[in-house]
This record gives C-alpha cells, sequence and structure tokens, in this order.
C-alpha cells in the first residue's frame, strides 16, 4: 500500500497575498510542455526588473571602469544566490499559500514583526529612491530636463500601476517584459559598438580579487543585486497562477516556476554584465578609471564609441529601468503591509505613499547640494537595502526548510547548506560594507560626528541584536503551526440561514438609465408590503453652500423628477415617499438613510474605473462604510 503523503498546512488554511490578481491565471491548459511553460512565465520577470534598476548601474559602472572584466564573477556568483533565493520564495508562495510577510508573521513575536516591517518600508523607500533619481537622470539626459523636473514628474507614475492592475497580471507582466526587453535591447546594440574582446571576458569569470577596493565594489555588487523587495513580491506574484492542489500539480508549479526564474534572472545577469563589460570596453580600456557617475558614462560614451545614438540608448534603457522597477515596488510595498500589518489600504494611496517617500529626500538633497549628489544618493540607497537583506533571507529559510509547515515540499540537505552559505556570505559581506560607511562617516563627519556616534552606531547595534534573534527563534522554540491571519479575516462556520426581512427600503435614483433596474431589484426585494424611500442628492455648487436654502433650475427639477417617481410607483400600488438631499452624494445619501432608519439601501453602479473614478469620485465606497445597513448595489 503507497504511504500516503504528508500535505503542507496552507492547503488547509490558504492565504490571499494580492487578492486582486490571486489565482487569477488558469494553469490547468492542455497542450504541450511549452503551453504549458508559457502559463507559469511572467512573475518572475517583475522581479528581475529589481536587479537590473538604476542602483546597480552604478556598481556595475565602477567595477567595469576600474577594474576591467575582473568583477564579472561575482555578478555571476550573485545571479546564482538570486535564483537560489527566488525558487525557495516561488516554493513558499506555490505550496504554503503565503507570501514571505505572512510567512515571518508566523514565526516571530508581533513587535519583531513591526521591526521587519518597518525596515521592509524603508527600504522599498530606498528602492524607490534609486528608480526616482535614475529615471531623473535619463530624462536629463535624454531631454535635457533639470534633474529636480524629472524627480517631480515621476510623481506621475504614481497612477500607472492602478491602470496596470486594472488590465490584469497577465498585460502587466507583458508590460514589464517589454521594458525589459528595451534595456536588454539597448545594451546589446552597445555592445556590438564596443566590440569587447570575448578571451577576456572568458577570464573575467574566473575569481579574483585585485585589492580592497575591488572588494568593496564586489560587496556592493552583491548588495545591489540581491534585493529584500524582490523576495517578498516573486512569494506573492505566483500565487496569480490558478494551481491544482495536489502532488502532481504542485511539483509541476514548483519546476516551471524555476524555469521561469532562471529565464527572467539571467536576462538580468546579461544586462548587468553588458553595464559592466560596456564600461571595461570603453572606459577600462581608454584609460577612463574612474567612471561611476551614471551623467559620466552618458558623455564619454559618444566620442569613445564614435556612435552618436549610443547615449539615446544608454538614456532610453536607464528610463525603462527606473519606470519598470517602480511599479514592483509598489506591488512590493502592499504585500508587506498586508503581510505584516494585516492593513490593505487603496492601491493609489499606497503607490502615492512610496512615491512621496523617494521624491522629497530627491529633491531636497539635489536642492541642497545640488546634482552632483545623485551619486551619493544611489550608493546610500543600496548601503541602507543591504542592512534589511537578513532580515528577509532568514525567514525564507527558516519556513520552506520546515517539514512542519512545507509537508514533503521542504528543501532538501543540499538546497538548505546552498541556501545557509548564501546568508552567511550575503550578511557578512553587507556587514562589511556597511561597517566601512559607518567608518568614513566617522572619519569624515566633523561636527556631525555626534550623530554617528548616538543615532547611528547604536542603531546598528540594535539592529544587529535583532538580527540574531531573527536567526535563532525559530531555531531555539518549538513554534506551532499556526496559520497567518489576512486582512479581510478568517472563515467562520456559517449558521442556520435566515431570510432577511426588509420593511423599509431606501433607493438611491440619479435620473439616469441605471434608475429602471436600481427599482426593478429593489420592488423584487421588498415587494408590495414594505416601504419605499426614493433619495436623491442635489449635487450643484451652489447646493454644497446653500443647502436646501438653494432654489436653482436643477434643485426645481430634480424635486419634480423625484415626484414623478413617487407618482408612478404609488399607481403601481407600492408605499412610496420621497427626500431630496443637498450637497456631495457621498455625504447626503448617508445623512438621509440615517435620519430616516431604513433596512436596507438600493444604488445604481455606473461601472467607473480609474479615471473616471479620480475624477468623479466614487460615491459608492463612501457611502457604505458610512451606513450601518445592508446596500445592495445593482449594476
Amino acid at each position: 500500500m503507497q504511504k500516503k503523503q504528508p500535505k503542507p498546512n496552507a492547503q488547509v488554511h490558504p492565504e490571499r497575498s494580492l487578492s486582486e490578481v490571486h489565482s487569477t491565471v488558469e494553469t490547468n491548459v492542455k497542450g504541450g510542455f511549452w503551453k504549458r511553460l508559457f502559463v507559469f512565465l511572467g512573475p518572475a520577470y517583475l522581479v528581475s526588473v529589481g536587479y537590473m534598476d538604476p542602483g546597480n548601474w552604478a556598481t556595475d559602472l565602477a567595477g567595469g571602469s576600474r577594474f576591467g572584466y575582473s568583477l564579472l564573477w561575482v555578478l555571476l556568483m550573485s545571479n546564482m544566490i538570486a535564483l537560489l533565493l527566488q525558487s525557495m520564495c516561488a516554493r513558499l508562495g506555490v505550496v504554503a499559500q503565503r507570501d514571505l510577510a505572512q510567512a515571518s508573521r508566523e514565526l516571530y513575536h508581533p513587535a519583531a514583526n513591526i521591526f521587519n516591517y518597518i525596515l521592509a518600508e524603508i527600504a522599498i523607500a530606498s528602492c524607490d529612491l534609486a528608480e526616482v533619481v535614475g529615471m531623473a537622470i535619463g530624462l536629463q539626459l535624454l531631454f535635457g530636463f533639470p534633474l529636480i523636473w524629472g524627480v517631480g514628474l515621476s510623481v506621475l507614475d504614481a497612477f500607472l500601476i492602478l491602470f496596470l492592475m486594472q488590465l490584469g497580471i497577465r498585460r502587466l507582466e507583458a508590460f514589464i517584459l517589454a521594458l525589459v526587453l528595451i534595456i536588454g535591447g539597448a545594451f546589446a546594440i552597445q555592445m556590438l559598438l564596443a566590440k569587447p574582446q570575448l578571451s577576456e571576458v572568458v577570464v573575467g569569470f574566473i575569481p579574483s580579487i585585485p585589492n580592497t577596493e575591488a572588494l568593496f565594489i564586489a560587496i556592493g555588487i552583491i548588495g545591489a543585486t540581491v534585493m529584500p523587495h524582490n523576495l517578498y513580491l516573486h512569494s506573492a506574484l505566483v500565487q496569480s497562477r490558478k494551481v491544482t492542489r495536489n502532488p502532481q500539480g504542485l511539483r509541476r508549479a514548483i519546476r516551471y516556476n524555476i524555469i521561469d526564474s532562471a529565464i527572467a534572472l539571467n536576462l538580468a545577469l546579461f544586462v548587468n554584465a553588458a553595464i559592466l563589460i560596456l564600461a571595461a570596453a570603453v572606459f577600462h580600456k581608454n584609460g577612463y578609471n574612474g567612471v561611476s557617475e551614471i551623467q559620466d558614462a552618458h558623455r564619454l560614451l559618444e566620442p569613445l564609441l564614435g556612435k552618436s545614438y549610443a547615449p539615446a540608448l544608454f538614456a532610453i534603457a536607464l528610463i525603462a529601468a527606473g519606470q519598470s522597477s517602480t511599479v514592483t515596488g509598489t506591488l512590493a510595498g502592499q504585500i508587506v503591509m498586508e503581510g505584516y500589518l494585516h492593513l490593505r489600504i487603496a492601491p493609489w494611496l499606497r503607490r502615492l505613499i512610496t512615491r512621496l517617500l523617494a521624491v522629497v529626500p530627491a529633491i531636497f538633497v539635489i536642492s541642497y547640494f545640488g546634482e552632483s549628489s545623485t551619486g551619493d544618493m544611489l550608493v546610500m540607497s543600496q548601503v541602507i537595502l543591504s542592512m534589511q537583506l537578513g532580515f528577509a533571507i532568514i525567514p525564507l529559510l527558516h519556513y520552506v526548510s520546515s517539514k512542519k509547515r512545507m509537508g514533503e515540499y521542504a528543501i532538501g540537505f543540499w538546497a538548505k547548506l546552498a541556501g545557509w552559505a548564501s546568508a552567511v556570505i550575503i550578511v557578512s559581506l553587507n556587514v562589511r560594507l556597511v561597517v566601512d560607511q559607518v567608518t568614513g562617516w566617522l572619519a569624515n563627519s566633523g561636527q556631525y560626528l555626534w550623530l554617528v556616534q548616538w543615532i547611528v552606531i547604536p542603531s546598528l547595534i540594535g539592529t544587529a541584536a535583532m538580527l540574531a534573534y531573527i536567526v535563532l527563534r525559530p531555531i531555539l522554540v518549538n513554534l506551532p503551526k499556526t496559520k497567518t491571519g489576512v486582512p479581510h479575516g478568517q472563515f467562520k462556520a456559517i449558521a442556520a440561514i435566515q431570510k432577511p426581512e426588509y420593511k423599509e427600503i431606501a433607493i438611491a435614483v440619479d435620473f439616469s438609465a441605471a434608475d429602471q433596474k436600481t427599482l426593478e431589484h429593489a420592488l423584487h426585494i421588498g415587494g408590495a408590503t414594505a416601504k419605499y424611500l426614493l433619495i436623491h442628492a442635489v449635487e450643484t455648487a451652489g447646493a454644497w453652500v446653500m443647502g436646501s436654502e438653494i432654489q436653482d433650475f436643477e434643485t426645481h427639477a430634480d424635486v419634480k423628477y423625484l415626484e414623478e417617481y413617487q407618482t408612478a410607483l404609488t399607481a403601481l400600488g407600492y408605499q412610496c415617499e420621497s427626500v431630496i438631499g443637498y450637497g456631495p452624494a457621498k455625504q447626503a445619501i448617508p445623512k438621509l438613510v440615517n435620519d430616516k432608519n431604513v433596512d436596507l439601501l438600493v444604488m445604481g453602479a455606473h461601472g467607473h474605473r480609474v479615471l473616471k473614478d479620480l475624477i468623479f469620485g466614487t460615491t459608492i465606497g463612501a457611502v457604505r462604510h458610512a451606513v450601518s445597513i445592508p446596500v445592495l448595489i445593482v449594476r
């Protein structure tokens, strides 16, 4: 008799990460390997853009211009570590149906999770800062805009994510893939123009560290490559696929997601390697060993390559990198907020908060220190990202290693060994990066030395103590197998169903084509025995100011139309009265409903989406939160 395999805990308690796109892509399709693989391709491309954002450009340019091809092996090693960790994130999302924030919430005390959440938000804001600065530099290089204008314009793309999410996850993935292909295509052309020596490129993949400065840049490359927000993001995005919850379906999903990750991250490796190779072949070869500023690289490309369109391709790729990364940063912010805090806010507000946390510091630094400070801002953003890495990697390793939580799908010995070795390498190198940075601050801070000694260093010591807790708690404490909550609560058993009786029903009308269906539904529910209240809000500018004292043409017309509705319903045998409200409908309707003490409110919906919602407002959402009775929305 075949032994029954243990099931992962999440099959009993499924979670909903990124609920608006959760399980929206059907994967149970007929066809061969390539057709089945195609439906899984996508999540890793959204993740891969974080591996080629403007923060990576600075470290790659510095490495190539100063040390030629000798640090290519660092990129390869970073990519292998990233592939290992991202495949673990995919496994976590597919099997446990949790994102990394939800998984961390299960493993640690609430106070530690608040700390983790704050660090995750700082990391996302830091990443967004690099994207804002990178996109602003790209706009400046391509169109000549002042840098501060580009930073300000970047606020507008806060609404791009809203539009893309409305179109569905597959179209969002297609948009990001198009941007990635633009980046890759731009650098492929520049690589052909640069004509690097293939034999020298191959030697660059042999591990070597020329000197201590090369070690510092190597640490920066690793810190800029493996990014914490990508781990949260990937574990949530894979849940957009509707997976058959049996051993065969789960194994197939894990396998295809690993292939997806391998393709996408190798494309990211090509972009990063292309930047480093371009810097080595163009700048290092011609004696320009100090190029680390993106603006300097752009300025030198044309005279060194002899092609006028090379700088334009460089700027276009930079804009595409910044724009693609900003979309994924928004999603990561939503994931960590919902996973750690059980708090879900409007996507536009989430995006705006994230973007302002990046734009405001960027505008301040550029205004105060000048445009030459952008390189320092990019470096600083990578240092902050480095500090957060361990707090994302270690909970991931603890969770996917646990048979209690992952069942037969927990990672094996060699994967654990590789994972913990990667964690040790990343954390150690990033600790070195932070220590070197703080040492520099201590030497050059001058009158601000007290700030480093009494704020920065104690904060870092506290962070190190929390990291030790993150490492040791799952090892020393036998944690119960608990389920992670979600923002909308958990399922509760349904009691005996009772038919509600509505004796007084309010019907909101606006004298549009939607009124017919609204009235039909309301009358069907209440029948001939219920009493009906027809309500309408006059929303003219005068009504907002004067209220019931307004006597303009629209008010008189609305009163007349409402009386005609009442007369028609009374003639049909229904008990009906009508009442007018004044001012914004989202305020007037709840006031009328609460004053009249009705049992049910029926409203018509017009299907406004995104742009129209921003222009006309969202009355229904505001009304349903302002009343304490059931609301029926008729479309």
